[in-house]
Parts: structure tokens; C-alpha cells; sequence
């Protein structure tokens, strides 16, 4: 799997004289027939969207079912036992997603698609087995369900308000596609045997409609990201009725609608009904001076299909002044300059979508094999500089729990050996408006404690098990001790 420390840089350097040689890749659709319980599915079949979500893999079954002998029982195995007491989303991928992994590997019989299976980066995220989890740190000490606090700020049920101009707007918690290691487990999608998930109190109805009165009484709000869960799960009418009641409040300028759906099942938004209503929604919206855009997340190459690309241009003809990717810097996925920069040009030269962000995993339970060190994601950063265009060069950003999303290199100061970064800000959030002292305490964030030099396993080995207050309070005691030591130096 694609990691920063398997990076074919140098030896491709060697070969052409640059770390990184760019080539322009036709999209292909994978012959999803070469999966045995696809073998029979139409062109047109693969076209419908209600094929797509009717046969979702949702269980080991269903996979057992799509791939038959072709995966060794011992893969099954290893799923099932993640299901069981490691996976914190449930299973739901739609053959679209599933058709992106091993697309190059040809089955041969009995086992054949095995090895390739488990290294694919896709099936790495989307369907993670109990073998992928670390043993040594499955969990960060720190790691919390809601790891951003975004439940805390909410200030209508589902509306976070967290940057003074900008508010997420969780109109749904369902999504038509769940990520193993999705940031909203603790709300999105089913419990499962590890989560028991939080459930919306009030009817959506009154939900959205509490949203949008915050919005009317709050001039100070000019940007909403309409999320979720994802908002192709909401019936068009509904979600085109709220956007609608949404361009009508004075003070908003720019909207966001985030989906991965668009790469996850694209015949969502190639369908008619909404393609017709996203042309009424953007041209309401142009006509009021308002921006918007969709915002949707691919972590590989190989999601960027020629499907792919006709739902961003179809989304693009109705007016929607801009598609982004956000997507999720994650180990043994994407984490290594050449798979960031491949998917970065295959998102923009093949489906005109914005390569925007890379965030850093956060830090919810069970996640430490896909996390990186901020260290690590500096170095990326790094490298990927210079080959896109200014506009279209991501930002690998940190979201650091009660700040919010930070560019990697603007922390204030880092302990390497232990792995916590300290970061500042600039704002209040909406819990923090009498608190004197938001603006000049230092906010941490946590690196995998595999990642650290031996001293630093230690550290965290003979402090881990401390509850929140006393851990904090060793923290803050170490970091007086090292800056003391520092200062006699």
C-alpha cells in the first residue's frame, strides 16, 4: 500500500531526472464483469442509479456473494472479525466504488484476486479489515468519538457553528457510501457492535427550519457548507426546497454542498430531476451574487472514472461555479507524493475537479494505521509543491480539535519526541465568545505513537492508561520540564 515510506521518488528521479514524472492518463471504467456477480450486468444497468444503491455491498455476505472463491476465506475472516470489534462505520459500498478496486488485476482463479485485494488503497478505507488495525496502538489515547467537538458548537441541531463567517449544516446523518475512517462516526450511518451511534432529536423538518432561522438572525454567517452524512441522500425536492429558503437570507454569499457521492455513485447526479434542478439552484443563485459550489472527496487515482468525470462536467453545465476535492491524507492509501500528485492531476485534467484540501485523519478511535505525523504530512507537502498549477496545489491542512483546519507548516511549536504539535488561533469559536484566553493558549494535537522515536513509546507506554485530567496534567509537567532543560542549555 501507498505510504511515505515506500515513495518511489528517488527511483523514478534516477530515471527521468525529476521526482515526479507527469503524464496525461485517459480514465477508464474497470470491466466490472470480471467481478463473478457482476458477470451478467448491463451498460445501461451500471447507468441506473437505483441499480447502484440496490446493490450496495452492505455485509460479508454480499461481498462473498459479488467476488465468490476469487478472495481466500481468510480475507472473510478478517472482515468479519473487524465488523465485530474494530469497525467504527458499517459496510455500504456501491459497486461503482467497488469496481475502482484491484481494476487491474486480472482474476485467474480460486485466490487470484487475494494479495491484490488487501493492498488495494481503495479497499484500505472503504472496507478495512481487523489485519490493517494496529495491535500496539489501535487508538490514540486522546482519541474521542467527536474528535473536532462539533457537537458542542452546534447551535440548531446539526448546525456547527465553529469559524466566525462559516457554519456546516448536517442536514442528514446517512450517507450513500461509508468510509471507514469517516470524522462524523459518532453520528453517520449505522451503530455498530463498537458504536452505539448519536440520533437527530427533532423531525428534519423542524431541524433544517431551525437552521435557516440561526442563519436569518446571525448577519455575521456569509458561507454554509451543506453536508451530512451526504446531501445526495436527501430527496432532491427536499434538498433544492432548503437551498432555495437558503439563497434567500441577505448575508449568504457563498454555498458549499459536500458529496462524495460524486465519485462514490456519479449516476446520483447525472439523473435528470437533478440535473434540472441543481441549473435552477445555481442560476437563483447567480442571479443573487452567491457562489456555489460542490465539494466531494477521492483519496485515490483510480476513483477518477470516466463516470466520474460526466457528473463533474454535468454539474458544471447546470452552473455550479466550481467541483473541489477535499480529500483525507490517509496511511497505505494515498500517503506518498506520487499517489497525491496522480490522483491531483487525474481529478484535474480528467474531471475538472479542484484538488483543495488533504486533511490529516482525525483522531476517532481505531484510526492510528491510517494517521500520519504532522512531521510526515510537512514532508508531503512539500513535495507535491511545484508540479500544479498555484490554484490547483492542495493544502494539507491539520484540523486541530477547538481551532480548526491549520496549514501543517503553522503550528507554534512541536515536540517530536512525544508527537504533540501546539497550534494557536485567531478566532473564537461560537462556545468560547466570553473566554479571555482562547486567543493566546496553545491547542495540541496528537501523532501517532508509532511514529515516535523509542524515548517517545516509552513516554506515552507509562502515561497512557491516566485518565483525561491527570494525562493532560503529565503533559503540561513534561513540557515544563524539556522547555526548563532547554533554557538551562
Amino acid at each position: 500500500p501507498m505510504s511515505i515510506e515506500t515513495s518511489i521518488a528517488s527511483l523514478v528521479e534516477g530515471e527521468t531526472g525529476q521526482p515526479y514524472p507527469y503524464r496525461q492518463v485517459e480514465l477508464v471504467e474497470p470491466d466490472w464483469t470480471r467481478f463473478p456477480g457482476w458477470r451478467l450486468v448491463t451498460a445501461a444497468e451500471w447507468e441506473s442509479v437505483q441499480w447502484q444503491r440496490a446493490h450496495c455491498v452492505k455485509n460479508v455476505r454480499q461481498l462473498r456473494e459479488l467476488m465468490g472463491d476469487l478472495l481466500d476465506e481468510r480475507f472473510y475472516a478478517d472482515l468479519e472479525r473487524d465488523q465485530a470489534e474494530r469497525a467504527t462505520m458499517s459496510m455500504l459500498v456501491p459497486p461503482q466504488m467497488m469496481n475502482t478496486m484491484v481494476p487491474h488485476v486480472v482474476p485467474s482463479g480460486p485466490g487470484s484476486l487475494t494479495d491484490a485485494f488487501y493492498a488495494d488503497p481503495v479497499r484500505h478505507y472503504m472496507i478495512p479489515v481487523f489485519s490493517d488495525r494496529r495491535t500496539d496502538w489501535s487508538s490514540h489515547p486522546h482519541a474521542t468519538r467527536d474528535s473536532l467537538h462539533e457537537h458542542d458548537m452546534w447551535v440548531a441541531e446539526g448546525l456547527t457553528h465553529r469559524y466566525p463567517t462559516k457554519v456546516l449544516a448536517e442536514l442528514l446523518p446517512t450517507c450513500p457510501q461509508y468510509c471507514g475512517h469517516c470524522t462524523r462516526m459518532d453520528l453517520v450511518g449505522n451503530s455498530t457492535p463498537t458504536v452505539d451511534k448519536l440520533k437527530f432529536v427533532a423531525k428534519p423538518q423542524d431541524r433544517l427550519g431551525a437552521m435557516l432561522d440561526y442563519l436569518r438572525r446571525t448577519p455575521s454567517v456569509r458561507d454554509v457548507v451543506v453536508s451530512g452524512g451526504d446531501v445526495a441522500n436527501m430527496p432532491w425536492p427536499r434538498l433544492e426546497s432548503f437551498l432555495t429558503s437558503l439563497l434567500e437570507i441577505e448575508n449568504i454569499r457563498d454555498v458549499r454542498l459536500a458529496t462524495k457521492a460524486l465519485v462514490g455513485l456519479p449516476q446520483h447526479w447525472l439523473q435528470d430531476d437533478v440535473r434540472a434542478g441543481m441549473e435552477r439552484v445555481a442560476g437563483t443563485a447567480r442571479s443573487r451574487g452567491v457562489s456555489i459550489a460542490i465539494h466531494t472527496h477521492a483519496n485515490h487515482a483510480n476513483s477518477i472514472t470516466p463516470v466520474v468525470a460526466r457528473a463533474s462536467r454535468a454539474m458544471l453545465d447546470a452552473g455550479v461555479r466550481d467541483v473541489r476535492n477535499q480529500g483525507v491524507l490517509l496511511n497505505g492509501v494515498n500517503a506518498d507524493p506520487h499517489a497525491l500528485l496522480d490522483l491531483c492531476f487525474r481529478l484535474l485534467d480528467g474531471a475538472q475537479i479542484m484538488p483543495y484540501y488533504f486533511y490529516m485523519c482525525d483522531m476517532i478511535p481505531f484510526s492510528e494505521h491510517w494517521r500520519v505525523s504532522v512531521a510526515d504530512a510537512q514532508r508531503l507537502q512539500h513535495h507535491i509543491m511545484g508540479y500544479l498549477p498555484g490554484f490547483a496545489t492542495p493544502r494539507i491542512v491539520c484540523d486541530v480539535p477547538f481551532v480548526g483546519k491549520r496549514w501543517v507548516h503553522q503550528l507554534t511549536s512541536y515536540d517530536t519526541e512525544r508527537g504533540i504539535s501546539y497550534w494557536t488561533k485567531n478566532y473564537r469559536t461560537s462556545i468560547e465568545a466570553t473566554d479571555a484566553d482562547a486567543l493566546t493558549r496553545t491547542y495540541e494535537y496528537y501523532d501517532p505513537i508509532h511514529t515516535l522515536p523509542v524515548a517517545g513509546q516509552e513516554w506515552w507506554a507509562a502515561h497512557a492508561d491516566l485518565d483525561g485530567a491527570a494525562l493532560k496534567a503529565a503533559e503540561v509537567a513534561e513540557a515544563s520540564r524539556r522547555t526548563a532543560a532547554l533554557q538551562a542549555w
